[in-house]
């Protein structure tokens, strides 16, 4: 049987299968799904996606961490026991905690903001999130942890974000949209600015696609399928997961997006540099949304 060539980068093997074998699942499936509890597994290189943009999160949940000339930006922070892991990618990046300025979070999830006390403490960061997800935070610090483990640590109730809120730092304008569905309070940035070789794209991290479940959140979930629609010139998405659910990214999560950005030469595409795919999938999740919602209002007739 002739061999194939094995590529060994966030331990995945790119042989083509066999005849009557199956193709290997996508290595984001595997790090979002099939192996999300291996703590030792999770913990994958930070890599470098663009001149001012770095991947610092464990493999099934992003964090991304935005550089600027006047201070950092964190987008989520994982959870426990995940938050050592993070702080140590950002140093291994050649950046130090203590220059990031804020932390945006996405959504009120623990896998999404259970760092964020331990990233300020580390950094002085002032914590950005929706009305409604602070409540949700605050929640979760106010009761055990899964089989009666003490509650887990919360930020402290910080920056309020409001529909239309901006930020300006180093360069960056970026410009926060409520689009709950998700949970409550799905915070959605857009305008930031990311460069490949000094060249500009715009980029957007829609803070969490579909809905909780219930007649209210479907509702919400097409409003906000909607509003992310009607964002302009979006050139890159920052998924908030490697994988998205249930079907993943099309074109590749940001694993395989991101094997692909370690292998490119001189004259390739940018992986992450893909907008029609974004409007693919944001069809998709208006589409998703708009059967939900009927799915709800049939059920609420019953």
């Amino acid at each position: 049987m002739k061999a194939c060539a094995v590529v060994v980068f966030l331990a995945v093997n790119l042989c083509t299968p066999a005849f009557g074998q199956t193709t290997p699942e996508p290595l984001s499936k595997t790090y979002r799904v099939t192996r999300a509890n291996d703590v030792e597994f999770q913990k994958i290189e930070a890599f470098k996606v663009f001149d001012n943009l770095y991947y610092v999160g464990p493999g099934y949940v992003s964090v991304w961490l935005l550089t600027t000339p006047e201070g950092n930006i964190l987008f989520d922070t994982a959870q426990e026991p995940y938050v050592d892991y993070v702080i140590g990618n950002i140093r291994k990046v050649g950046v130090d905690p203590r220059s990031i300025r804020y932390i945006i979070l996405s959504h009120g999830h623990l896998d999404h903001f259970g760092g964020a006390a331990k990233i300020q403490e580390a950094s002085g960061a002032r914590v950005m999130a929706a009305e409604e997800d602070w409540k949700m935070i605050e929640q979760v610090g106010s009761r055990p942890g899964r089989g009666g483990t003490a509650a887990p640590r919360v930020p402290k109730k910080d920056i309020v974000v409001k529909e239309g809120d901006t930020l300006a730092l180093g360069g960056q304008k970026l410009t926060f949209h409520l689009t709950p569905g998700h949970t409550p309070g799905v915070v959605t940035t857009e305008g930031i600015t990311v460069y490949d070789a000094g060249k500009p794209y715009r980029a957007i991290l829609w803070g969490g696609a579909g809905y909780r479940g219930g007649l209210d959140a479907a509702e919400e979930s097409v409003t906000s399928a909607d509003t992310v629609a009607k964002i302009q010139g979006v050139q890159v998405n920052l998924q908030i997961h490697s994988w998205a659910e249930p079907n993943g990214y099309p074109g590749g999560g940001v694993l395989e997006r991101g094997q692909r950005l370690k292998s490119r030469t001189a004259g390739d595409a940018h992986p992450f540099v893909d907008p029609a795919t974004f409007t693919q999938w944001v069809k998709r999740a208006q589409e998703n949304a708009a059967k939900a919602l009927e799915e709800e209002r049939q059920k609420a007739k019953k």
